[in-house]
């Protein structure tokens, strides 16, 4: 998943020049936490509602060069998440200004990622659930479980992988739409299936 399928296009934006009084109503008036610093065009910078704090009292007299941050951590449209993800983990920030042949074309925060992971996870919509299973010493395979959930009345959304510290093996966990997930989890069980969790 690419960061432009994801990113806020054309966000608001404050000038240099402007004073941290306009900035902060941007953020207020938007519901958002930063701001990035455009000036003719092109980005120059950032301001968080982080940065503001110390300027208490004087936002009014303060302009936006006195707290922006100049040295822009960016990434552009064709970034994929997981990159935009680690580079937020790694930099302890909570957005990135999306930069396409050097204008802002938009902007991603952590919830724009968070939002996609739930997506992909099947949480957004309804009837949705997610079972775990492991088949380490199964009698059958991630096939067999397909053909059991379908049986079951079930239609399988996604599959994938993942590993607990815990466990040597991987995990396997199959999203499907259903009405009736325990019935699901007991049809596995009795194929021999070891369910570790339903969600």
């Amino acid at each position: 998943m690419l960061v432009g399928k994801r990113m806020t296009p054309h966000p608001a934006t404050v000038a240099p020049n402007e004073t941290l009084a306009a900035a902060r109503a941007k953020m207020q008036a938007g519901q958002f936490r930063r701001l990035p610093v455009v000036q003719d065009g092109k980005l120059v910078g950032i301001v968080t509602d982080r940065d503001l704090r110390p300027h208490l009292g004087h936002e009014e007299r303060t302009r936006v060069t006195a707290a922006m941050t100049e040295e822009l951590v960016t990434v552009t449209p064709a970034t994929t998440l997981e990159y935009a993800a680690q580079l937020m983990l790694k930099r302890k920030i909570g957005g990135l200004p999306v930069v396409e042949d050097g204008k802002l074309a938009g902007i991603i925060t952590t919830s724009d990622i968070l939002t996609a992971f739930l997506d992909v996870m099947g949480a957004s919509e309804e009837d949705v659930a997610r079972v775990d299973l492991m088949l380490k010493d199964a009698p059958h395979d991630l096939g067999d479980a397909a053909k059991a959930i379908s049986g079951a009345g079930s239609e399988i959304l996604g599959v994938g992988t993942y590993r607990e510290k815990w466990e040597e093996s991987r995990v396997f966990y199959v999203l499907i739409r259903t009405k009736d997930i325990d019935h699901v989890a007991s049809v596995l069980k009795a194929q021999g299936f070891s369910v570790l969790g339903i969600h």
